[in-house]
């Protein structure tokens, strides 16, 4: 049944196109495919390269399907863990990014796989079971090998088996980690619906993402920070390369984060947060009214106007429409364990006055939705961002950045490099090992033509 699903293997031809761009590729994807979709007598031997194949554990770049069944020290790890968490690879890592000049033809190349697919009827539906994790046996069982067979996850001969072996748990982990889930292996009711979306609707959120590519792969940049927004994911890469990713924090769907490309600027240590006027209408001048001591607690002063002089608290009358309070005052709050950015900023010119920084509440990094900010992105590590942003200029390192940041100076760092700065909105790409990505539709903008800009709400400033 699942014999000639494709006439052209998938990973051949992804592998080859991120090859001339200099990513790594391992030929036994190629064959992965090609023994699932397309039976050949002849084997296919990976060749041997410099690359590390050691599994990018939490990574988006996954190993290749044929690594799940060849070594446990490439499967990826099934452990609870969340899909993306931050990763610092070695300079001997060769890591592809989410997004890069190779990005539209590989998802082309994607497109017919899935399009062939759907023209023989796509796959069935998966529903959540007590049988659907290891051990387990049953019907149940032989629905999810078969689905994630089609798909690439499973060799053809493993389609049929009723237990819920450890390959099928890797397999299902693999699933997992492309589509943004916890990577657990076994097949909860969030991985069963994520396996039932149908291949048609998969094939229509591929082409939704195909149309942004070209703008977003335009001029890329040799060192550049890439935040893909549905990921709730960044990516620092240098020559075609990922040297570290990130968990982020991205807008929440009414606060959205906007898609912009710039350059940045300066690095601001323990700066002041110069709270926008939707904030201080949305949030701050409610919670005063509340309880006044929320400003000292927050340690936010107030002064009459941008560079006017500061006023207090008591003096303002509150009961006022908040627009009004907004208008006239200016609200700064000031470098400290509170700060709404914590010990960094990382600025880049844009019209929605966003950046990235970091945050004070980082236990919410621990979720797999990251969906809580203003707009603005909050990164996970950022102190490793940073560094590798300013690249030891002027001597700034990972030691004396910390060092600073500790002791609350304010101090500010004009970028004497360039690096540029994509943020993006991707739901679907495609991956060097031939497998798909897939995030959720945070904003609903897949199916409307939204390529740049603010999805929704006022372009006033954020912060988040």
């Amino acid at each position: 049944m699942l014999a000639g699903v494709a006439r052209v293997s998938l990973v051949a031809v992804i592998a080859g196109l991120f090859s001339h761009g200099g990513l790594p590729v391992e030929d036994a994807a190629a064959e992965a495919i090609e023994r699932n979709y397309y039976p050949r007598t002849r084997s296919v031997q990976p060749a041997t390269t410099g690359v590390d194949r050691n599994a990018e554990r939490g990574a988006a770049t996954l190993s290749s399907p044929s690594s799940w069944f060849r070594s446990s020290r490439q499967r990826p790890e099934v452990s609870d863990a969340l899909s993306s968490r931050t990763q610092i690879y070695a300079s001997n890592r060769s890591v592809a990014p989410m997004l890069n000049v190779r990005s539209a033809p590989a998802l082309e190349a994607a497109i017919k796989f899935y399009e062939n697919i759907a023209r023989r009827g796509g796959w069935g539906r998966v529903s959540a079971s007590k049988s659907l994790r290891q051990g387990g046996k049953g019907r149940a069982v032989v629905a999810v090998r078969r689905r994630l067979a089609i798909e690439g996850y499973l060799p053809r001969n493993a389609a049929d088996g009723l237990e819920y072996d450890k390959v099928l748990a890797q397999a299902v982990a693999g699933f997992q980690q492309n589509h943004g889930l916890p990577v657990t292996g076994r097949v909860d009711r969030r991985t069963a619906a994520a396996m039932s979306v149908p291949a048609r609707a998969r094939l229509e959120t591929m082409q939704a993402n195909l149309i942004r590519l070209p703008e977003y792969t335009k001029d890329l940049g040799r060192r550049y920070v890439l935040v893909n927004i549905p990921a709730a994911k960044l990516e620092a890469v240098e020559g075609n390369r990922v040297v570290s990713s990130h968990a982020v924090i991205v807008g929440k769907p009414e606060r959205p984060s906007p898609i912009v490309t710039s350059e940045i600027s300066e690095i601001n240590f323990n700066p002041y947060w110069h709270s926008p006027k939707s904030i201080v209408i949305k949030d701050i001048v409610p919670k005063v009214r509340k309880s006044k001591s929320i400003l000292r607690k927050m340690q936010i002063k107030i002064f009459d106007g941008y560079r006017g002089p500061e006023v207090n608290p008591r003096s303002i009358d509150w009961r006022a429409p908040a627009e009004e309070i907004a208008d006239r005052y200016h609200f700064r709050q000031e470098p400290g364990g509170e700060n709404a950015m914590a010990s960094v900023k990382i600025n880049f010119r844009n019209q929605f006055s966003v950046y990235m920084h970091d945050t004070p509440t980082k236990t919410l990094f621990q979720e797999n939705q990251r969906y809580f900010s203003s707009g603005c992105v909050r990164v996970e590590d950022v102190h490793q961002l940073t560094s590798w942003v300013l690249g030891n200029q002027d001597g700034w390192n990972l030691r004396q950045i910390k060092s600073v940041a500790r002791s609350e100076d304010r101090i500010d760092v004009a970028l004497k490099g360039k690096v540029a700065v994509h943020w993006v909105y991707l739901t679907a790409w495609a991956g060097p090992d031939g497998m798909v990505r897939f995030r959720d539709d945070i904003y609903d903008l897949d199916g409307t033509g939204f390529i740049t800009g603010q999805p929704i709400g006022s372009t006033e400033g954020s912060a988040g």
